[in-house]
């Protein structure tokens, strides 16, 4: 007998069956997630230890790793399937640990997708463990482990309770707080902009167009800043109201599909389109990852792993796509040569794959039934997006209209006519411009007659506040965070009480941007971009074998230590505002207090007495 430990329960069930179909020398169980990880109720590091970590069993893993045990004593070979990324490989090192198993004799298996295919070829190419990639999720999280616990208590102390900082968390609220302070400090600027209508035979065939130079001098945006001033122009405009083309400037132009899904463009997409959260997102996509049952086809998963950076298709997965596009939408709608992209993201971990669907023949609308509604819409969005990427370009014809009006004005429009549809088949454009019929019967020099000229008022907007889609792409950008931890930053702002969400934009609370504010002041390394992705880029030369540890661990302790004790001493605590309220237990004073959840009155004898009331329900009045 061989045992295959998995993470997931899921995951056990989809592999236990490939398995059990083929042989039946192989049983797969589940670690039901980790297994082991510092403890909850102390620091858990030794800092004058070389930063040994002090792990501890779960509580919801000693059942599993007593009946795991028990099962690989007995096991005549032991695998471990867990996920391929730094995560995964930190679960698998734990099991190996608790197990007492021989690190030189387990076999480490991984796989992009749970497909008899995949777990078949894995099985054949067994490896050990990559001790580097559990010293990089061991030193990720012994960093956000001692900026946790070092910096929460000066945040219960001197703001409320039950507030934390963390290394990349931090980072993420610091660019809304700057957001928010740039619309606080930004003031709005008036402009006009004016829009000729022309017609050239008769009225009912015109096109639009917008003023862009007066006096060969192109026009900046603010330019037109006053009502009078636009006045003045549409009122010349109208006086010398016959125009001239100019110049007709026609260009065949090509547009290419977007690269498939990494785990970030994933969860912006999905937000956008079904305004799913990226905690939402991964939970989806972990369900079709992990497998679904699809009645005769039998348990199936359905894409690729959806923690990733790399935009990697194997070749296999492409010769099977440009085998289904010939069938089903003709040779005419396939690339001329092999379509593949190059990602962009620095440190990418090129070995990996995009996600993708495991088959695209599993067409979304011919296995819907089979599916909830959420995973039918996020497998849909994933399989539509890869099918794209081995298809022909969008062929559009760019028109650009150039005509004058009396000696000083030039008005500007430009307009798309489609030439091939091409991968639009699947993802359609913007509808095609109504009036290309009008343009088709004019040329450079003809007359055009005004039809009308009016003028518009607008304002200059302030930048537009962050939405979840919006501050992934832009940890992402910034080289904050991993794959496995965008959905999370995210979660924890809103969990804290750091941000609201409304309308699916950010707005800092006060208590987030008191936080910031304390970190801005005494630990500006924990809130600066650049500082916090030149972490991201030594836990990578970490997981590469070019850095060890427990010196990168020593790199963020060192300035985080330093300021910590000056701002105990310096920072105010935070106030105790005194209430005309006597506490009903003991009769002592309440004073007015503040958590993430808002004001409420406390016992100033606390902890000896816990009486607490309501600040909204309490109708008092502070001294």
């Amino acid at each position: 007998m061989k045992l295959i430990i998995v993470e997931s329960p899921t995951k056990e069930k989809t592999i236990s069956k490939f398995l059990n179909t083929a042989s039946d020398e192989y049983i797969v169980k589940s670690s039901y997630g980790h297994v082991r990880d510092l403890p909850k109720n102390s620091l858990g590091v030794d800092e004058k230890n070389n930063f040994k970590p002090y792990y501890v069993i779960l509580p919801k893993a000693k059942k599993i790793i007593s009946e795991l045990k028990n099962i690989s004593q007995k096991a005549q070979e032991v695998y471990i399937a867990t996920d391929y990324d730094r995560e995964g490989e930190s679960i698998a090192w734990h099991l190996i640990e608790l197990l007492g198993l021989d690190e030189k004799e387990v076999k480490r298996i991984t796989f992009h997708e749970i497909t008899p295919k995949a777990i078949f070829e894995a099985l054949k190419n067994p490896r050990g463990i990559d001790k580097n990639l559990v010293d990089a999720q061991q030193a990720r999280r012994i960093i956000d482990r001692l900026v946790g616990y070092k910096l929460s208590p000066l945040l219960w102390k001197k703001i409320a309770n039950k507030l934390s900082a963390g290394r990349v968390q931090s980072v993420a609220l610091r660019f809304i707080y700057d957001r928010e302070k740039e619309i606080e400090n930004f003031t709005p600027q008036e402009y006009w902009s004016v829009e000729g209508e022309f017609y050239k035979d008769a009225l009912e065939n015109s096109l639009k167009a917008n003023l862009t130079h007066i006096d060969n001098k192109k026009l900046d945006k603010l330019d037109i800043n006053s009502k009078e001033d636009a006045e003045e122009i549409v009122k010349d405009i109208k006086n010398n109201s016959i125009g001239e083309i100019l110049e007709i400037k026609k260009e065949e132009k090509l547009k290419s599909p977007p690269a498939p899904f990494i785990t970030s463009t994933l969860q912006q997409e999905a937000s956008k389109k079904l305004k799913f959260s990226p905690s939402k997102t991964m939970f989806v996509a972990q369900s079709l990852y992990e497998g679904v049952d699809l009645g005769k086809h039998g348990r199936v998963g359905l894409i690729t792993y959806m923690r990733t950076d790399s935009t990697y298709v194997s070749d296999y997965a492409i010769e099977e796509l440009r085998k289904f596009i010939k069938e089903k939408f003709s040779e005419n709608y396939l690339s001329p040569s092999i379509r593949k992209y190059k990602t962009k993201l620095k440190n990418a971990q090129e070995a990996h794959e995009a996600i993708r669907p495991t088959n695209v023949y599993y067409v979304p609308e011919e296995i819907k039934s089979y599916l909830t509604q959420d995973q039918y819409k996020l497998y849909e969005l994933i399989w539509k997006r890869f099918l794209v990427t081995q298809m022909k370009d969008m062929k559009y014809q760019s028109i650009k209209l150039k005509i004058k009006v009396a000696t000083r004005y030039i008005f500007e429009s430009e307009f798309k006519k489609l030439l091939f549809d091409g991968y639009t088949i699947i993802f359609p454009e913007e509808k095609q411009d109504d009036n290309l019929a009008f343009i088709d019967n004019i040329t450079t020099n003809d007359i055009l007659y005004l039809k009308s000229c009016t003028m518009k008022q607008h304002f200059t907007e302030p930048p537009a506040r962050y939405t979840e889609a919006s501050l992934i792409k832009e940890l992402e950008k910034n080289g904050i965070g991993r794959p496995s931890t965008y959905a999370t930053i995210v979660d924890t702002l809103k969990i804290r009480g750091y941000v609201k969400l409304k309308e699916r934009k950010f707005y800092i609370t006060e208590l987030g941007k008191k936080v910031t504010e304390i970190l801005l002041g005494y630990f500006p390394e924990i809130v600066d971009k650049s500082y916090t992705a030149k972490i991201e880029d030594m836990l990578d030369s970490i997981s590469q074998g070019k850095k060890k540890w427990q010196a990168v661990v020593s790199l963020c302790y060192i300035p985080l230590t330093k300021n910590l004790q000056k701002a105990m001493l310096e920072i105010k605590s935070k106030n105790e505002i005194l209430s005309d309220k006597k506490c009903e237990l003991c009769g002592g004073e309440m004073i007015i207090r503040e958590s993430k959840y808002g004001k409420f009155l406390a016992c100033k004898n606390f902890p000896k007495c816990k009486y607490k009331l309501s600040y909204e329900n309490s109708e008092i009045k502070s001294k």
